[in-house]
C-alpha cells in the first residue's frame, strides 16, 4: 500500500476493524478522522489523526497492532489509549 493518508480512512467513519491481539481478532471501530495542521511544507503527506473504540472492558496498552479492515486489507498502526467513555476505550493513532 502507497504512504496512508487522510483519504484512505475517511470513508471508513464507523467501520469495524479487527487487530491481531496475541492469536485473536478484537474488533475496533473507527470513529473519527481527522487532519491535523500542517508542519513541514515538505511533508510527503499531510498529517491526519485516526480515533478508534474498543468495547472490552480492557485497556489495551500503547503499541503497534497489525489492523485490518476488508477494503483496505493490513496495516501495522501504533494506538494509544486516549479516553474511556461508557461505551468502552477511545485509542489514537497520529500520522505526520
Amino acid at each position: 500500500m502507497d504512504l496512508l493518508s487522510l483519504e484512505h480512512f475517511a470513508g471508513c467513519l464507523n467501520e469495524t476493524f479487527s487487530a491481531d491481539l496475541q492469536g485473536m481478532q478484537a474488533p475496533f471501530v473507527l470513529v473519527e478522522a481527522q487532519p491535523l495542521p500542517i508542519q513541514a511544507p515538505d511533508a510527503l503527506r499531510a498529517p491526519f489523526s485516526l480515533v478508534f473504540r474498543n468495547g472490552s472492558p480492557l485497556l489495551f496498552p500503547q503499541q503497534i497492532y497489525r489492523m485490518h479492515h476488508p477494503r483496505l486489507g493490513s496495516t501495522d498502526i501504533f494506538l494509544v489509549p486516549v479516553a474511556q467513555d461508557k461505551e468502552g476505550f477511545l485509542y489514537q493513532a497520529v500520522f505526520n
